[in-house]
């Protein structure tokens, strides 16, 4: 039977992807609370105000570039050059998170596999580092499921309290995803013509 958080979720476009994933569970004033959770490691955070400044800014720049080309063309060059920093950043974070693991993501929430059972409604704190945009996002989650899959478990959640510039950056990294793999399918297709 569907639940209202299952046909919630459908209203997002999903895709699999394979991502850095750390997982905490949250209790306390941390649990409940809507602030926007920070994280222990500085360069986690460095990397996430780096994403977070850059969608800030990006209508500044479109401004920018109505009155001035050159100017526009000039701050591009350099946000070029502050997105290569911010890759070697993310290569550093995703040594301290671990390997990279499949998953199914969508604006409302992430699905993965976890070694031990999370009870339903637990509130967990869910740090994502996505590639190869180097965007490092730490969210709050709800678990809207966990079922016994293999030798691990299948953990559905439900992402809390996003931001409006973390919905856009996770919105934005997701279409870029759906966009990649359909120039990849036609690709595929014209090839085998």
């Amino acid at each position: 039977m569907s639940t209202l958080d299952e046909a919630d979720r459908r209203e997002y476009y999903r895709i699999e992807d394979t991502i850095a994933l750390d997982i905490q569970p949250l209790s306390g004033p941390a649990a409940t609370g809507q602030e926007v959770l920070q994280d222990t490691s500085p360069l986690f955070n460095l990397l996430s105000e780096l994403h977070l400044s850059e969608f800030e800014s990006q209508h500044l720049l479109r401004q920018i570039s109505e009155r001035d080309r050159n100017t526009a063309a000039y701050l591009k060059v350099l946000n070029k050059r502050i997105d290569l920093l911010g890759q070697v950043v993310a290569l550093t974070v995703l040594g301290q998170i671990g390997a990279p693991q499949p998953v199914i993501i969508s604006e409302g929430g992430i699905d993965f596999q976890h070694p031990t059972p999370i009870a339903a409604d637990s509130r967990l704190a869910v740090k994502l580092v996505l590639m190869p945009q180097a965007l490092g996002l730490l969210l709050r989650a709800r678990v809207t499921h966990c079922d016994a899959k293999g030798t691990g478990f299948d953990i559905g959640t439900e992402f809390e309290h996003l931001t409006d510039a973390q919905r856009q950056l996770l919105a934005r990294y997701i279409l870029q995803r759906q966009a990649q793999e359909r120039r990849l399918a036609r690709e595929h297709t014209e090839s085998g013509n």
